[in-house]
């Protein structure tokens, strides 16, 4: 059984998680997971594959290809390093949040209890973050911010969690 700890960084996009999971994983000495780096070059390239949008990760298909997938692959490359360092795995995990027994599901997987570090700032904030890191994959959200934010709110942790609210 894994004797190192276990942190999951979660939250909508902008809310920092990316920094919040780096500073982390700086202070714990652990490694770090990021979906977004950690998966970024084989997802652009099936979706290319597809025949898809190279920048899409907000539409079904995306979803319906490779949102398992690159979670998968976070948690099997975590359970690699559980034995020898601390692990901190950053990314949205919205479905996750609303499932009262994902924490279980996690413990029960690793063998630890995960802590599960929920992150979020004002949507004002968020969007000022997301223009400001200029990343292709958030093109789509920022042409109708209103939208955006309107049918895909932040997910409601539906378990305890260590809240963190960035938005200074």
């Amino acid at each position: 059984m894994p004797q190192h700890p276990l942190h999951l960084v979660t939250g909508a996009a902008g809310v920092g998680k990316s920094t919040f999971g780096k500073e982390l994983a700086t202070k714990l000495a652990a490694v770090l997971l990021d979906s977004d780096t950690v998966t970024e070059p084989v997802v652009r390239a099936g979706l290319v594959a597809a025949g898809l949008e190279p920048t899409d990760r907000d539409s079904p298909e995306y979803k319906r290809l490779f949102r398992d997938a690159v979670y998968e692959c976070l948690f099997q490359t975590a359970a690699d390093n559980l034995d020898h360092v601390s692990v901190v795995i950053v990314g949205p995990f919205t479905r996750e949040l609303g499932d009262v027994t994902w924490p279980d599901q996690i413990r029960d997987r690793f063998g630890i209890q995960p802590t599960i570090w929920y992150l979020t700032c004002d949507d004002e904030v968020r969007r000022q973050r997301i223009q400001g890191r200029g990343n292709p994959r958030d093109q789509a959200k920022l042409v109708d911010w209103k939208q955006h934010v309107g049918e895909a709110p932040p997910a409601k942790p539906a378990f305890p969690v260590q809240h963190v609210a960035t938005d200074s």
